[in-house]
C-alpha cells in the first residue's frame, strides 16, 4: 500500500499548507511542462507570490536534482530527495540555516510541497517497478504553470505601462522646459515662464527617484495643464515649422570657386556716396516750390530703411552658406533677400518672426542677419527666438548688422 503524506514531520500544520496540497491532487498536464520555462515564468512573477531572488536560487537548485527536462507527462513522480548537504554544495556553500529558511518560503508560497517520510528523512526506494520517494514534490511547478504565466504577463504589462508613463512624463518635461525658454525670449512680458521652468526642474528631480504609477499620473496632469497654458499663449505654427540642421546639411554644397568682387565693391561705394550727397542736398534745400516738398505722410516704414552699412561682397565673402540656396550668383541685395526667404523655413523661423524682422530692420538687413545666423546655426538653440530679440533691438534703433559680420570675420581668421 502506498500513501501520500500531507502533514510535515514535526512541524505544525497551517491552513495555507493544506490549501497548497490541493495543487498536487489534480492531474498533471499530459504534454508536460518544461521545468526551465516554468522557472523562467515564476522568476518573472516572483514578487506576486512573495518570493525573493534567493528563494528562486534555492528552487533552481532543487529543480536541478530532477533528471528529466519535462515535469509531468509520462513521469508522475516529481519528488526530489537531496540531502541538506547536497543542496548547500550546489548553492556554493550557502549556510544550511539560510537554505532551510528559503525552503520554508517556497513551501509557504505553494511552489513546492513537502513529502516527509515517517522519520523525516529524504530518500527513495523501489518496490518492484514502483518507486517511492520522500522529499520535495515539484508537482506545483507543473500544475500551476498557467497561473505563473498569467501573473508574469500581467506584471510585464504593468511594467510596460509604467515605462510608457515615465517616458511620456519625461517628454512632457522636456517640452515644457524648451517652450518656457523659447517663451521667455519671445514673450518676456508674460510672468509665468519662471514657474514653468521651475516645474520642469522639479519634475526632472522627481524622475530621479523611484516613483509609483500614481505619482507619474499626478505629474502628467500637472505638466499637461502647464503645457496647455503655454500652447495657448505661443503660436502653434512655430512648433510645426521646426527643422533640423541635418536637413540643411543635406541640401548644402560648398562652392570652392572664389569670384572677384572688386568691381561690385566700387559700385557699392559709389551708390553709398551718391545717397549721402543726395540726402545732404535734400536737407539743405529750402524747398520753396511746393512740388519739391516730399509727401508729408512719407513712404511706408519698410521703404524708409536704408541699405546695410556693410558692402554686399563682404557679406557674401563671410556668409558663404546662404549662396547655396540661390539659383545663381548673388550680385544684388534683392537676390540675397530672395535666398533668405528660401532658407528661412529650413531654419525653423516662423513667418511672423521673419515679417517682424523685415519690418523693423528692413529686408536687406534682415537678409544679412539671416545669412550670419546660418553660419552659426549649430550654436543657436532657438533661431526664431533669437531673430525676434534682434528685431526688438532694431525697433529701438539699438541694432546693427555690421558687428555680426565682423564677428564672423574674426572667427574665420582665428
Amino acid at each position: 500500500m502506498q500513501y501520500t503524506p500531507v502533514t510535515p514531520f514535526r512541524r505544525p500544520v497551517a491552513a495555507a499548507h493544506l490549501k497548497h496540497q490541493a495543487h498536487s491532487q489534480g492531474t498533471l498536464p499530459p504534454q508536460g511542462v518544461n521545468k526551465w520555462e516554468a522557472l523562467r515564468e515564476l522568476s518573472a512573477s516572483r514578487t506576486v507570490f512573495g518570493l525573493s531572488d534567493r528563494d528562486m536560487t534555492v528552487l533552481q537548485t532543487l529543480v536541478s536534482f530532477h533528471q528529466a527536462t519535462m515535469l509531468g507527462g509520462n513521469d508522475s513522480n516529481l519528488v526530489v530527495h537531496p540531502s541538506n548537504k547536497a543542496i548547500c554544495e550546489r548553492l556554493n556553500g550557502m549556510p544550511c540555516s539560510t537554505m532551510r529558511r528559503h525552503l520554508a518560503h517556497l513551501v509557504a508560497a505553494g511552489v513546492i510541497l513537502r513529502r516527509d517520510s515517517p522519520n523525516g528523512k529524504r530518500y527513495a526506494r523501489r518496490r518492484g517497478d514502483e518507486k517511492e520517494a520522500f522529499g520535495f514534490d515539484l508537482a506545483p511547478l507543473a500544475s500551476r504553470f498557467g497561473a505563473f504565466c498569467e501573473a508574469a504577463e500581467e506584471l510585464r504589462a504593468a511594467q510596460d505601462r509604467f515605462k510608457r508613463q515615465r517616458e511620456a512624463v519625461s517628454l512632457m518635461r522636456r517640452d515644457l522646459a524648451g517652450l518656457a525658454e523659447y517663451g521667455a525670449e519671445t514673450r518676456p512680458d508674460l510672468p509665468f515662464w519662471d514657474a514653468c521652468s521651475d516645474l520642469a526642474r522639479l519634475t526632472a528631480r522627481a524622475l530621479r527617484r523611484k516613483l509609483s504609477i500614481e505619482d507619474l499620473h499626478a505629474l502628467e496632469e500637472e505638466l499637461k495643464a502647464a503645457l496647455d497654458e503655454v500652447r495657448r499663449v505661443l503660436d502653434p505654427s512655430v512648433s510645426n515649422n521646426m527643422s533640423t540642421n541635418d536637413a540643411i546639411s543635406e541640401q548644402h554644397y560648398q562652392n570652392s570657386n572664389k569670384d572677384s568682387y572688386d568691381s561690385e565693391l566700387h559700385l557699392e561705394k559709389a551708390v553709398a556716396v551718391d545717397l549721402m550727397v543726395h540726402t545732404d542736398a535734400l536737407e539743405d534745400s529750402t524747398a520753396e516750390d511746393p512740388g519739391d516738398i516730399a509727401d508729408p505722410t512719407g513712404p511706408p516704414a519698410a521703404d524708409r530703411h536704408a541699405l546695410p552699412n556693410i558692402p554686399l561682397p563682404l557679406v557674401l565673402e563671410v556668409c558663404r552658406e546662404v549662396q547655396s540656396y540661390s539659383d545663381g550668383p548673388i550680385r544684388h541685395w534683392h537676390e540675397l533677400v530672395r535666398a533668405a526667404d528660401l532658407v528661412r523655413p529650413m531654419m525653423g523661423i516662423s513667418p511672423s518672426a521673419w515679417d517682424d524682422a523685415r519690418q523693423e530692420m528692413g529686408p536687406e538687413v534682415a537678409a544679412v542677419v539671416l545669412a550670419a545666423m546660418l553660419e552659426r546655426f549649430e550654436d543657436i538653440r532657438s533661431p526664431g527666438g533669437y531673430l525676434r530679440s534682434l528685431s526688438a533691438k532694431a525697433a529701438i534703433d539699438a541694432f546693427s548688422c555690421g558687428p555680426m559680420v565682423m564677428a564672423l570675420m574674426r572667427r574665420e581668421a582665428a
